[in-house]
């Protein structure tokens, strides 16, 4: 199993997430990632436009800043949201971000949710099944875009005509990771079109469940599930009080997969999620950053599966 950590960008400073990474990048942990939003998750928007929670640093720019500022991970986001920029917005601004980061770029793609975004910024929040659709052909957009010489696609959303993105990644296949853990279609794009797949705050056993129902689509379509990445975000609480302190009434739902308790009880349960199929698992963070809790995650856990 390896490690990563997710970096929200909610309610921080440039200076403090820098900062984060820079100590990330130097523990031991293979990924660092950024997630897509333009308000906090929590953020609450009410019909007569009053707002909470908007402090929030835009994805592609914090993505930027998080492969200039490292050297050793891989630089992920998880995810962006397909309905916020054309996807040949995103293959040309993916092909850039490798080169500032000499090869180490993972773009996740997923369909979005966040409604209140959609609310203030006038955008149309479409249906779920709308809004899986589009993201299955934007991933197939970007794919063709970062590997064709040029790429021509009709389809239901987008339409391209002799279409180029220059210069290529300096990857030969910079990966496309699929976030989201609907069972009958998420999961079959992931099968068909992704190189990695993550979903978060699930329990080991609901883990397990739906790494097989990916490996089931695998089968359908004759793909060998051990070619797509499979990782999980959880987050970190050495105890009860911090796991109260940080998420107050979400506490009951996030209890199920938080990493909690001694560095034995942690190791175990990182354990349980090996055992249902986890190639990775990443530290979800949000402001303000608990650098010495993850300095001692690094220190105490993370060698017992090295």
């Amino acid at each position: 199993m390896r490690f990563g950590v997710h970096t929200g960008l909610q309610n921080t400073t440039t200076d403090a997430l820098r900062a984060l990474w820079r100590r990330v990048d130097g523990q031991g942990f293979g990924w660092i990632s950024i997630w897509d939003h333009f308000y906090a998750a929590d953020a609450t928007v009410t019909p007569e436009g009053t707002t909470s929670g908007s402090v929030c640093l835009e994805a592609v720019a914090a993505h930027a800043a998080l492969a200039l500022e490292t050297t050793h991970v891989r630089c992920g986001s998880l995810v962006y949201c397909v309905a916020y920029r054309h996807p040949a917005v995103l293959a040309n601004a993916a092909a850039t971000l490798d080169h500032l980061s000499n090869g180490r770029i993972t773009m996740g793609l997923g369909g979005g949710w966040h409604q209140g975004e959609f609310a203030a910024y006038g955008m149309d929040f479409e249906p779920v099944p709308v809004r899986l659709r589009r993201t299955n052909e934007a991933i197939q957009v970007m794919r063709m875009l970062l590997t064709e010489d040029t790429a021509d696609f009709s389809g239901e959303f987008y339409e391209l005509r002799d279409a180029r993105c220059d210069p290529k990644p300096r990857q030969a296949r910079l990966p496309l990771w699929i976030g989201g853990g609907g069972e009958k279609v998420t999961l079959r794009i992931a099968a068909q079109h992704a190189d990695g797949w993550n979903v978060p705050f699930i329990p080991p056993d609901v883990y397990r469940h739906k790494v097989q129902v990916l490996t089931d689509h695998c089968d359908k379509v004759g793909r060998d599930p051990a070619t797509i990445e499979k990782s999980v975000n959880l987050t970190l609480a050495w105890s009860e009080d911090e796991l109260r302190e940080r998420f107050g009434g979400m506490t009951d739902w996030i209890r199920p997969s938080a990493l909690t308790g001694s560095p034995n009880e942690i190791v175990d349960r990182l354990g349980d999620y090996a055992d249902a199929g986890a190639d990775w698992v990443m530290v979800a963070l949000r402001a303000p950053f608990d650098m010495d809790g993850l300095d001692r995650f690094a220190a105490e856990v993370m060698p017992a599966f090295a």
